[in-house]
């Protein structure tokens, strides 16, 4: 750590290991970046990303790197939710996630909540690059606040390509110092827990699922190519993760 924050890069690789199952050749964590392989109990390969300090503070510049290989399956998870706080070093935090899966490899990420505490300030960016018939589930779970506290200001933008193609690219910042309305009906709606699920695999090519509401707020939206997007506002992370589990289980 120095004055201007923490520098920290977490990378994972995965690979078929040719006898039906997944290797994790690299699996290299720094600073609060720790990671662990659990038990799966199956083909696929599981890790579990776990906090070994505070933060994102601000200043701090974290991300983590995931790569999947042709046949091989990988699941990330975290142990405990994420909360960004304002630290004691000036600006901005930042939080990225470079996220690659080959041809025939599949991967689910599936962190525990982001909380935006009140005084900080993050900028997360979510980057996924699938080739072919990669499969992959992604979710993702914003808090704005802790109890009885107003949130930090948070910015997030997550981009989705496939062979080059993009299937989706937005950008959503809430909290002090966001552009006017983020707290507006037409945005949030006075709620302080947001989600969304995004599925690509090859099924959707054929068969798509429809668009349709999922509850007052919630709704599916098909992408350009062979995936959805499920977006959510709940006012408790319990309830977001209510609704994004009963999308998760239909869809796949």
């Amino acid at each position: 750590m120095t004055t201007a924050g923490v520098r920290a890069t977490a990378r994972i690789e995965a690979r078929d290991d040719g006898r039906g199952g997944t290797s994790l050749p690299v699996l290299d964590g720094e600073g609060p970046l720790a990671l662990r392989r659990v038990r799966s109990g199956g083909l696929e390969a599981r890790v579990m990303l776990v906090g070994a300090m505070s933060g994102p503070l601000g200043g701090d510049r974290l991300a983590v790197e995931a790569r999947v290989g042709p046949g091989a399956r990988l699941r990330v998870g975290s142990a405990a939710a994420t909360i960004a706080l304002p630290g004691q070093a000036k600006g901005e935090a930042r939080y990225d996630m470079r996220l690659d899966v080959a041809d025939g490899g599949e991967l689910w990420w599936l962190p525990e909540q982001l909380i935006s505490a009140g005084g900080s300030d993050l900028s997360v960016s979510s980057h996924i690059e699938l080739r072919g018939g990669a499969r992959l589930v992604f979710r993702e779970e914003q808090v704005l606040g802790r109890v009885g506290e107003e949130p930090g200001r948070l910015t997030s933008r997550l981009t989705v390509r496939r062979d080059g193609r993009t299937l989706l690219d937005q950008e959503l910042a809430c909290g002090p110092g966001a552009p006017g309305g983020w707290d507006g009906p037409a945005v949030l709606a006075g709620h302080r827990a947001l989600g969304q699920l995004v599925i690509v695999k090859a099924e959707f090519e054929k068969d798509p699922p429809a668009a349709r509401p999922l509850g007052e707020y919630a709704a599916l939206t098909p992408l350009a190519g062979p995936a959805v997007l499920v977006t959510a506002l709940a006012p408790d992370a319990l309830l977001l993760r209510r609704v994004l589990d009963e999308a998760l289980n239909e869809l796949t």
